[in-house]
């Protein structure tokens, strides 16, 4: 008894000291293994990348042409780094959810460092935040990951961000395009003989890892086609835009990425608004694991990510269950300090759970992540520690397992 109240304090203080500082890499006492940094220095890079000729969603009108523009998705990129004796550490100069605020965060990441050329090319990851949210919110996963030999990139979603939030319609529509358009950024900026990331990325082996909206993107980029009834229902883009997406489309799985070969769906949007029926989910044939609150009232959890892990007939698939968390499960890195007061109190909560620390939901996710790319990434063996709750956490988490045809 007096040793786990000891362990539980010495957390409290620690993530309290994180929080105070707005540290993205804190490794708590409690946390499972492979939470653990691993070998790897950390670079990061910031770049702009334009889709052109996308569907200007916002200047569609209903029965009018459709009209188009240059998309422009903010990316930060971390990567594995030869630090050649600096220093590791950076700042993040990050809007929150109070977009009048801005938050200084720090990591261990190096801006700009040189690239770890030996031991690559790396696996590709890319992080898609939720609505609104921004490449911020994961960033503890994207440090986490690029130590341990990954290429991490995590965007900006235009329309969809805390300072540029737009009309959800163009959310529902973009999501998935703006993902399967990082993966072909980034493969490009590898095969390009001016690139400092030449040759780091191997983008045949890409693994998508979405939050909330990320996580309904996600889905569709993992076979998920959405349902007939989502391409006309009262959210949808106008003139039938959707449909591109959906499953009814003939056209629809031959624009899917064969270059993904897994995902992690943290409480994805949309089982609970009509987006899927179980026809849609069977389209899922990559290995998927989710992590969600069994309180999540945003994407629900039984009409939610319990509904699609059970409706994911065709895949290999795992459920990680927060038990009493929100939708705020695992995802958003700690409230940043500038918001910790009495008169951002709502933009706080956008960060914070009830009944759990985020640096342990962090530290529980991270270790899930390695765990899940580890072994459908780089055919690690991680089988023990992907099939177990960690220690510690067994009465305060389940874990879920289906084989495809279950």
């Amino acid at each position: 008894m007096t040793k786990t109240f000891l362990s539980l304090a010495l957390s409290c203080i620690v993530c309290n000291v994180s929080a105070q500082q707005n540290r993205i890499d804190t490794i708590g006492p409690l946390a499972p293994d492979l939470a653990a940094f691993g070998s790897y220095n950390v670079g990061v890079q910031t770049i702009e990348a334009v889709a052109g000729d996308r569907v200007d969603i916002l200047n569609t009108s209903r029965g009018g042409d459709t009209a188009y523009y240059d998309r422009k998705l903010t990316l930060e990129i971390w990567y594995p780094a030869d630090l050649q004796g600096q220093e590791p550490g950076t700042q993040y100069q990050a809007i929150t959810r109070n977009p009048e605020i801005t938050a200084t965060l720090h990591g261990r990441a190096v801006r700009n460092a040189r690239p770890q050329y030996q031991g690559g090319p790396y696996p590709l990851l890319i992080i898609s935040h939720g609505y609104p949210g921004n490449r911020f919110l994961m960033s503890h996963t994207g440090e986490n990951l690029a130590s341990k030999g990954y290429v991490v990139v995590s965007i900006d979603h235009l329309e969809s961000t805390y300072d540029n939030q737009q009309s959800f319609a163009s959310t529902l529509y973009n999501r998935p395009l703006d993902q399967r358009f990082v993966l072909n950024t980034l493969a490009s900026i590898s095969a390009e003989e001016d690139q400092v990331l030449r040759g780091m990325i191997d983008a045949e082996r890409t693994g998508l890892i979405g939050y909330s909206m990320g996580g309904y993107g996600l889905l569709n980029n993992l076979g998920a086609g959405y349902s007939e009834e989502s391409v006309d229902g009262f959210l949808a883009p106008p003139n039938r835009l959707l449909e591109e997406h959906a499953t009814s489309n003939p056209e629809y799985r031959n624009n899917l990425d064969l270059r993904i070969k897994a995902g992690f769906a943290i409480g994805p949007w949309g089982m609970n608004a009509g987006f899927w029926q179980s026809e849609d989910l069977a389209g899922i044939d990559l290995p998927t694991f989710y992590l969600a609150g069994d309180q999540d009232s945003v994407a629900g959890y039984e009409n939610g990510a319990h509904a699609i892990f059970n409706g994911a007939t065709n895949s290999d698939r795992y459920l990680l269950t927060l038990l009493g968390a929100g939708h705020n499960a695992g995802a958003p890195m700690p409230v940043p300090n500038e918001l910790d007061n009495s008169e951002n109190v709502e933009a706080a909560g956008h960060y914070r759970d009830a009944n759990w620390d985020n640096v342990e939901m962090n530290n529980i996710m991270d270790h899930f992540v390695t765990a899940w790319f580890d072994i459908h990434l780089k055919s690690m063996d991680r089988q023990s520690s992907l099939g177990l709750v960690p220690s510690g956490y067994e009465d305060r988490l389940t874990l879920e397992h289906l084989s495809p045809g279950q």
